[in-house]
């Protein structure tokens, strides 16, 4: 069984405040006489669902074309955070630790419970802390996931989160649909797109369910 965990590219999918939003135009129409109707897409690579690139916080870092496809595919560890959970809490090394047990998975996703799927931009959003992102990439995570629209706070500029992940040669996942999902382990099909020069590529999420043998 798959669950689809794509928030899609949509005139419908609000993007980040005075960022730009998806649209698609057309170049060529059958109505208007054309062989053939052409579209031609225009938006920010961070509407939907997407992958981060270095480049995103840092000018000399790498782009997209980096994004190493092995990273996002393979197990994961789904969680969530506790019903109710307050948005101006921190994910914390203690609350991560009760989420993960004593083992660091490498690729994790959480759920907040604050994303853009329902058609509104979340006001704020729970976020790790620098300590937190720190000591995950020193237990191996190489990825983590979020159903949040970044995994920085929305008033952040420093943007530590990123910096530390990215610093640890870890990468990121936004804007995922997590709300139908059970928490457990699965398979993530998650690849970029084969996007060069910018500084994030939309992602197609997938989540397979691992069966115990």
């Amino acid at each position: 069984m798959f669950y689809d965990i794509s928030i899609p590219f949509s005139v419908s999918t609000p993007p980040w405040p005075d960022d730009v939003g998806f649209s698609c135009g057309w170049t060529c129409r059958r109505e208007n006489g054309s062989s053939v109707n052409l579209g031609v897409l225009s938006t920010s690579a961070h509407v939907g669902t997407h992958a981060d690139a270095p480049l995103h916080v840092q000018s000399s870092w790498p782009a997209s074309e980096s994004l190493p496809a092995s990273v996002f595919v393979g197990e994961v560890q789904f969680v969530a955070l506790p019903a109710h959970f307050d948005a101006a809490r921190d994910i914390t090394i203690p609350l991560l630790q009760s989420l993960l047990g004593a083992h660091v998975p490498s690729r994790v996703i959480v759920r907040t419970g604050h994303s853009v799927a329902a058609g509104v931009f979340p006001d704020t959003w729970p976020a790790l802390t620098a300590d937190a992102a720190t000591w995950l990439v020193q237990h191996g995570l190489t990825l983590w996931g979020v159903d949040a629209p970044s995994v920085d706070r929305r008033s952040s500029t420093e943007l530590p989160v990123h910096h530390v992940i990215f610093g640890g040669g870890a990468f990121v996942l936004e804007n995922l649909a997590l709300d139908r999902v059970p928490v457990g382990r699965y398979e993530l099909l998650a690849q970029p797109l084969a996007v060069h020069g910018a500084d994030a590529a939309p992602v197609r999420a997938l989540l397979r369910a691992v069966r115990d043998t």
